[in-house]
């Protein structure tokens, strides 16, 4: 199987592929889980690995005891703070440096400023929001880096959104990805958890960019 459609298998079957891994390796799936959460939210070019869908089935297997609850949640929520952080300093250190700042024409210093005063003011919010949108919770931290977004702050909002993500998902796949009616339509659920923040992603996009669209042009 070429690598592109075993990815896809993997995302829309993940949990077949992450019992026989279980059953398979053991303990050793905790390596796994951890590396795909850290790669997910740490490294801005690997936003279309599962996340949601991913953390709904461990917790579904936490609830018929092949895996610890606990240590799951452990180290996922270990992974998904210590990706953004990777992330926050890739941006931070890593895109002034690619842009050249004011020596590129790829920098525009009045963007960065506007994006530098919009983190500082909703980046404690957007960091939290985008723990549930796809790609967008891999840009989000990586964005929040390069617009220099106070390190204390982002980590505050870091760690508060990594609990609500890991510990809510997580425990709704615990209380009912075992359920008759989940388990036969699992495969429509994981489609639904990854196309429907997306769509709302864009809509979202659509109406502001609408709104700034019917805004008069200032001399």
């Amino acid at each position: 199987m070429e690598p592109a459609a075993l990815l896809i298998d993997f995302i829309l079957h993940v949990d077949k592929h992450l019992e026989a891994f279980v059953l398979s390796h053991g303990l050793w799936v905790y390596a796994l889980l951890f590396a795909v959460i850290f790669v997910e939210t740490g490294v801005v070019v690997m936003p279309f690995l599962p996340g949601d869908s991913l953390l709904f089935v461990v917790g579904a297997m936490c609830g018929v005891g092949l895996m610890s609850y606990p240590l799951a949640m452990g180290l996922l929520f270990a992974a998904a703070v210590l990706g953004d952080q990777c992330n926050y300093a890739i941006g931070r250190h890593i895109g002034p440096k690619v842009f050249q700042w004011e020596n590129s024409r790829f920098f525009n210093k009045r963007a960065f400023n506007q994006a530098h005063a919009f983190y500082e003011r909703y980046g404690g919010v957007t960091i939290i929001a985008a723990r549930f949108m796809p790609f967008l919770r891999t840009f989000a931290p990586f964005v929040a880096g390069i617009s220099h977004m106070n390190r204390s702050k982002f980590s505050l909002f870091n760690v508060a959104g990594a609990a609500l993500w890991v510990g809510g998902i997580v425990s709704v796949g615990y209380a009912f990805g075992n359920v008759p009616f989940v388990k036969a339509n699992l495969d429509k659920i994981i489609w639904a958890m990854i196309l429907v923040p997306g769509l709302l992603v864009l809509f979202g996009a659509w109406r502001a960019r609408r709104h700034a669209a019917s805004q008069p042009v200032r001399p």
